[in-house]
């Protein structure tokens, strides 16, 4: 399970030439392995395991002295936030925006929410079409169509946070995160479900969230 960043930090530390090549070093390996970890820790809620991970992941990139390389690695732990709508700023990012390819600072910018102007053919092509949109019904459809299942959350957040995500992208997103088991965005794109039907008034969905909410907290025995 990765980001598209995350595959792309992976694709760039561990790219080997013919089968003859010495195997990559152990710092490489281990910081895609962290930056996995990280990931996968965070999704679950597990946020001290998470932490420690990416701090692990950014001292092994520190052994190479690349900047690029951790420019990326920000990146994929802000993404991997989105997925759970957590949008605050990516500061780690910040100094080293410079020192960052254009294809990530593309990134960036996707992450930010400043897509117009935004370059779409800089970005993994997954998220080529919803930034190409200007319906919120093709955006949606868009973000339907992302396969991996991390990309699809990050896509349907930065749609929520723009106001454009229909019932469907949200309906997907809880799906999503339910079907890997990834707690944190779970409950998080359950609430705003439950905000959705309490606007609505609807008591039986209210019902229905409420429970499903307490049984991942923990509040109702399986």
């Amino acid at each position: 399970m990765k980001t598209t960043i995350a595959a792309c930090l992976a694709a760039a530390l561990l790219m080997a030439g013919c089968s003859s090549a010495p195997p990559p070093p152990d710092w490489k390996m281990n910081a895609v392995g962290q930056l996995e970890h990280f990931q996968a820790r965070w999704l679950e809620g597990d946020t001290r395991a998470a932490d420690l991970a990416l701090a692990k992941s950014r001292a092994e990139l520190a052994r190479s002295g690349r900047l690029d390389l951790l420019a990326r690695l920000e990146l994929a732990a802000c993404g991997t936030r989105a997925a759970a709508l957590d949008f605050t700023a990516c500061a780690a990012y910040a100094p080293l925006a410079s020192e960052a390819a254009p294809a990530d600072r593309a990134y960036a910018r996707f992450l930010g929410g400043a897509w117009d102007g935004l370059d779409g053919g800089l970005l993994p092509p997954r998220y080529a079409d919803l930034v190409a949109a200007r319906e919120d019904t093709g955006a949606n459809r868009a973000v339907a169509g992302i396969q991996d299942p991390l990309s699809r959350l990050i896509a349907a957040g930065l749609l929520l946070r723009q106001g454009r995500a229909g019932p469907e992208t949200l309906a997907m997103a809880v799906d999503t995160a339910s079907e890997r088991g990834w707690r944190r965005p779970l409950l998080t794109w359950l609430e705003v479900q439950l905000r959705r039907a309490r606007d609505a008034g609807d008591a039986d969905a209210i019902r229905h969230l409420q429970r499903r909410i307490d049984l991942v907290e923990g509040k109702t025995r399986p």
